[in-house]
C-alpha cells in the first residue's frame, strides 16, 4: 500500500493547487512535479496514465452533461433514456430493456422514469401481457428535448472529442474494448439475487 498512499499524498496535493499549476501549501512546486513523483508505485502501476484518463474522461462528463444542459434542459440521464426511446421504432421501451441498454439497474430506472414522468417528457403505460412491467415512451415534450439535445450532444463531442481524438481513434476503440472486456457483463443485482 506504501504506492497507493504516495498517490493518494500526491491526487490531495493537486487538488490544494492554483489553475495555473502552483501548489497552494508550495507555491514555488507545481502540479506536475507532484504527479511526477507518484508516476508509478511499487507495483509499476502507471498512475499518470490513470490521472490523465480519468480526469479527462470526469471533464468530457462534466462537459457534454453541461451541453445537453444549456441546449434541451435536460439532464445526461433523462437523454439516455430518451435517445433509448427515440432509437426505438416503435418509440417505447420497458423498463428492464433501458436498464439494460443503458447499463443501470432497473430500479434506477423506474425513479428515473418517474421524475421525467413529472417532467412530462415521457408517459408510463401498463403492459397488458406482464402485469409487473410498464411501457415507457416519448412525449411531445420529450421529442423535443431529445432531438435539441441530440444537437448540442453531438457538437460538443465533435468539439471535445471526436476532434481532439483524431486519427488515434482505433487506439482509443481498442483500448476501451480490451478495459470493457477485462470488466465483463454488467449483471443487474436484481436479476442476480
Amino acid at each position: 500500500m506504501p504506492g497507493l498512499r504516495r498517490h493518494l499524498g500526491a491526487r490531495r496535493a493537486s487538488a490544494r493547487s492554483h489553475p495555473d499549476g502552483r501548489n497552494r501549501a508550495d507555491p514555488g512546486c507545481s502540479v506536475d512535479t507532484l504527479s511526477s513523483m507518484a508516476t508509478q508505485d511499487d507495483e509499476g502501476h502507471d498512475w499518470a496514465t490513470w490521472d490523465a484518463y480519468h480526469d479527462a474522461w470526469r471533464r468530457l462528463d462534466r462537459a457534454l452533461d453541461h451541453a445537453v444542459q444549456e441546449g434541451a434542459g435536460i439532464s445526461i440521464p433523462e437523454f439516455e433514456i430518451l435517445i433509448g426511446l427515440h432509437r426505438d421504432p416503435d418509440h417505447r421501451l420497458r423498463v428492464r430493456d433501458i436498464a439494460t441498454g443503458i447499463g443501470w439497474e432497473k430500479s434506477r430506472v423506474s425513479h428515473q422514469v418517474t421524475r421525467m414522468v413529472a417532467r412530462g417528457l415521457v408517459e408510463r403505460a401498463d403492459c397488458p401481457t406482464d402485469g409487473r412491467g410498464s411501457w415507457v415512451s416519448m412525449t411531445a415534450e420529450g421529442r423535443r428535448a431529445v432531438l435539441s439535445a441530440i444537437r448540442a450532444h453531438t457538437g460538443a463531442l465533435e468539439e471535445l472529442f471526436w476532434r481532439p481524438v483524431g486519427t488515434d481513434a482505433a487506439v482509443v476503440r481498442s483500448v476501451s474494448a480490451r478495459v470493457d472486456a477485462a470488466i465483463g457483463p454488467v449483471v443487474d443485482e436484481a436479476d442476480a439475487g
